[in-house]
């Protein structure tokens, strides 16, 4: 491809599933004959795999985009690429390139194209340009624009193709983790999941298990499944039991778990299928987000507080001994301190093994974004110190 191999060097920040999507793009550029980088200092281009779920998250990643001052070709991916679109060039003029989660396996093609200076784009890739002007100087023709003034962003794509998912990149020796479904359809009030990566959809247990058997053949005996609401899994007549069944199976696996559960898709088949697994990991996280009823009813999580208690006691009763984990939001807007008191009690109850508390973060096109804030930001950091204080306590007696 090029007299001498380019190098990338690939930041991830978020969840899981961000962790598997940088995977994926290392193993597209490695089989396109990119080298991946360790560090940024002697990289020919930084690719940022981004998160938008909270603010923080966000700021933290325009400043360091902004620390490269135009030094390196600058590529922005993820859940921010999709949020953003084109209007990341504006928010950075710095950023060369911008792609969507359902579009990852371009970016080798568009890095190429990059380095070539191509102007004719291959008609499989649809890849839309930005033609920038030089300071001082005219338009430039289409087919002369130098390599500083392109600009290209893909974020179009629905469905992601299977292959992607099989080019054999992982980053531990023994452990992988295997995307299961993508996408989410559950709209919670203050997610942007659904907006930038897509409705639910699911993987055919046929390539799940081809993908699990190709790692295991590396190796590996450590699998992670994941999705974004993974035990709504169901392809044809395989549910969630079923196809932990099937990977339970696989001769050279010596564990699995699964990463992360949604209360209303919960069920005693699932707890059975924890317990009698006997490569299954003995834990659960599930979120629960509120001890309000009012609260849950604005987030939309379809259930109640006395639901979801009713739910790990019956997890508890099947799965003896069994760890639970869970996220709870505080702040979330019109959050009384009453209501505030009423998560607290329930965490008490619940008594979880290990708990991830955030601060609610308004996101642009959820629905609680449309709800007036009316709580200090002093407010939502004491109630978020309250709660770790707790959660520490019961964690430390617990483990």
């Amino acid at each position: 491809m090029f007299s001498v191999k380019k190098t990338i060097f690939l930041r991830t920040f978020g969840c899981q599933m961000n962790v598997r999507d940088s995977e994926i793009v290392c193993g597209l550029l490695t089989n396109a004959g990119f080298n991946i980088a360790d560090n940024d200092k002697d990289a020919d281009v930084i690719i940022f795999n981004t998160c938008s779920v909270r603010k923080h998250a966000e700021d933290r990643i325009w400043s360091l985009i902004g620390s490269y001052k135009g030094k390196k070709i600058i590529g922005l991916i993820g859940c921010m690429a999709q949020n953003y679109k084109e209007k990341a060039f504006e928010r950075d003029p710095g950023i060369r390139f911008v792609v969507g989660p359902q579009d990852i396996e371009k970016i080798p093609s568009i890095i190429e194209r990059l380095f070539k200076n191509q102007i004719v784009s291959p008609p499989e890739l649809a890849l839309r340009e930005i033609e920038v002007e030089k300071m001082g100087s005219g338009p430039k023709a289409r087919g002369q624009s130098p390599l500083l003034e392109r600009k290209i962003w893909e974020t179009d794509s629905n469905i992601r193709p299977e292959e992607i998912y099989h080019t054999g990149f992982y980053h531990n020796k023994n452990h992988a983790y295997v995307v299961i479904s993508e996408g989410c359809s559950n709209f919670c009030s203050y997610c942007v999941v659904p907006y930038v990566r897509g409705p639910l959809r699911h993987r055919k247990k046929e390539k799940i298990i081809e993908e699990i058997r190709a790692a295991l053949d590396k190796g590996i005996n450590k699998i992670t499944l994941l999705g974004q609401n993974v035990n709504a899994y169901q392809d044809g007549d395989v549910n969630f039991p079923k196809l932990l069944e099937l990977i339970n199976g696989l001769d050279g696996l010596k564990g699995f778990d699964f990463f992360t559960s949604h209360p209303k898709d919960a069920s005693a088949d699932l707890f059975k299928s924890i317990r009698d697994l006997d490569k299954l990991s003995k834990a659960l996280h599930l979120p629960l987000q509120s001890g309000s009823d009012r609260i849950l009813k604005l987030m939309k999580r379809g259930y109640t507080g006395k639901d979801y208690l009713d739910l790990i006691d019956s997890y508890r009763k099947i799965v003896t001994g069994g760890s639970l984990s869970s996220d709870v939001i505080v702040g979330f807007p019109s959050e009384t301190e009453s209501e505030f008191k009423d998560t607290y009690e329930m965490v008490k109850k619940a008594r979880f093994n290990a708990a991830y508390i955030f601060k609610y973060s308004p996101r642009p096109k959820t629905e609680a974004a449309g709800i007036p804030e009316t709580i200090t930001r002093e407010e939502k950091e004491g109630r978020h110190k309250k709660l770790l204080e707790l959660q520490r306590k019961i964690s430390n007696e617990k483990n």
